[in-house]
């Protein structure tokens, strides 16, 4: 299991969602990002799902998480009122390994939120969760993806073709990016300030 269930950085709390409350602030945030999100995200294509399935989803997102099956966590401002996107430490890979997953509400592109997300979730893995090594992967025609990727210490390690599909049943070329723990402590990221918690609000020094 995941020591870490909220994490609080400059201007996020990135935390385990909780099916009191995240429910319908998902379900907005998706709404309203719908089609800045379907060229990347395959999901997207299924969406708007009614409140109820929401709901339900979050519910599997918490029981997951608690679980140590997957890693998903909401990203929202300080005060947790909007939810900014999402984001997950996705045990996709080996048992040592994750891959980082994630998306950002329309209104808050290009405002350095993903490399936020990024950032502190690669310092969380590395200096809390003790992995060895991180992914990101994404569409190869995602650019904006592709450079929060680099501007965060991740080296392109290649490219998989026509790795996916697209909703179209065309196929899709992956960029895989990586950081190993090696490369993590000659990283500047070390030096990114956040503070982590336990599921029972316990701070977590590294």
């Amino acid at each position: 299991m995941a020591r870490a269930f909220k994490i609080i950085t400059g201007r996020l709390v990135i935390r385990c969602y909780d099916p009191a409350t995240d429910a319908a602030i998902l379900k907005k945030s998706i709404d309203e990002s719908l089609e800045h999100l379907k060229p990347w995200m395959p999901w997207a294509w299924h969406e708007p799902e009614l409140l109820e399935a929401k709901a339900e989803r979050v519910k599997k997102f918490k029981d997951k998480f608690y679980s140590g099956e997957d890693y998903m966590f909401g990203v929202f401002n300080l005060d947790e009122t909007v939810l900014l996107g999402s984001s997950g430490l996705h045990t996709r890979r080996e048992e040592s390994a994750r891959e980082i997953g994630y998306w950002v509400h329309k209104d808050y592109i290009n405002k350095g939120i993903a490399t936020e997300i990024v950032c502190a979730l690669t310092k969380v893995a590395f200096d809390i969760e003790l992995l060895n090594r991180l992914e990101i992967r994404c569409d190869t025609n995602n650019t904006a993806s592709a450079k929060v990727s680099e501007k965060c210490g991740y080296v392109l390690k290649e490219i998989l073709k026509g790795a996916m599909k697209d909703v179209h049943g065309e196929d899709r070329d992956t960029m895989v990016w990586e950081v190993t723990k090696e490369n993590y402590t000659q990283s500047a990221i070390r030096n990114f300030m956040l503070s982590a918690f336990d599921k029972t609000g316990v701070e977590i020094k590294p």
